[in-house]
C-alpha cells in the first residue's frame, strides 16, 4: 500500500508527464529573410525531422541570402523548413511536395498565414514531383527524404535532369555520398556539412 507522499509523488509525475509535449513534437523557426523569426510547428510524426537550425543556416549561407527570381521544389517538405526558407530569401516560386495528407493541410495553412504568394503546396510522391519538372529549369531542389526510405537514388537521377545549368540540389542524407557516385549522375559535391547523424550536400552539375 503507497504512502500518503508515495501518491502524492506519483500523482504529481503523472501531471508533468501529461504536461510534457510529445516526442518529436514542438517548433521551429525560419532563421532568415521577410519571415524570420516566423514559428513552423513540427507534428508526432515517426520519421519527421526538421533539418536543424545550424544546416539550415550554413546552407543559405552557401547559396547567399538573396534567392530572388529562383525556382525552386521542396520534394519532401515535411515541416517546411527549407522551402520556406527559401521562400522567405525571395524565392520566385517554392513548389513544395509531401505525401501525408495531414502535413500538407498544415504546410498550406502557414503558407496561407504568411501570405507566401510564392508558395504553391501539393500532395504526392517526391520522386513524382521531381520528373515532372522541366529539364534544366529549376535553381534549386530540396531533396531531405525519410532516412529510412529507398528514395535517393531515383531522387538524385530526376534532380539532375531538373536543376539548371547554374542551380543546386541540396542533399539531406544518413551518410555521405561519394564523388564516383555523384559523378555517375552527372553531378559534383559543391559544400558538404555533418552535423550529428545528418550529412548535408550541395551539389552542382559536373562541370566538363
Amino acid at each position: 500500500m503507497l504512502s500518503e507522499a508515495a501518491r502524492k509523488k506519483a500523482a504529481a509525475a503523472g501531471k508533468a508527464a501529461k504536461a510534457a509535449p510529445a516526442r518529436g513534437a514542438g517548433e521551429v523557426r525560419i532563421i532568415g529573410g521577410q519571415w524570420k523569426r516566423s514559428r513552423l510547428p513540427v507534428a508526432d510524426k515517426p520519421g519527421l525531422r526538421p533539418t536543424p537550425d545550424r544546416v539550415r543556416e550554413t546552407l543559405f549561407n552557401w547559396l547567399g541570402q538573396d534567392l530572388t527570381g529562383w525556382q525552386c521544389v521542396d520534394a519532401f517538405a515535411g515541416t517546411g523548413a527549407l522551402g520556406f526558407e527559401a521562400a522567405s530569401r525571395g524565392a520566385a516560386q517554392v513548389q513544395m511536395n509531401e505525401a501525408d495528407a495531414m502535413l500538407v493541410a498544415q504546410l498550406k495553412a502557414i503558407a496561407a498565414k504568411l501570405g507566401a504568394a510564392n508558395v504553391t503546396v501539393q500532395r504526392g510522391d517526391g520522386i513524382a514531383a521531381l520528373k515532372q519538372c522541366a529539364a534544366g529549369s529549376m535553381h534549386l531542389l530540396l531533396i531531405d527524404p525519410p532516412f529510412d526510405g529507398p528514395f535517393f537514388q531515383s531522387a538524385l537521377e530526376a534532380a539532375a535532369r531538373a536543376v539548371a545549368e547554374d542551380g543546386f540540389i541540396y542533399l539531406e542524407a544518413p551518410r555521405e555520398w561519394t564523388g564516383e557516385e555523384l559523378a555517375a549522375l552527372g553531378l559534383e559535391q559543391y559544400r558538404h556539412l555533418k552535423a550529428g547523424a545528418v550529412h548535408a550536400h550541395l551539389l552542382r552539375r559536373k562541370s566538363v
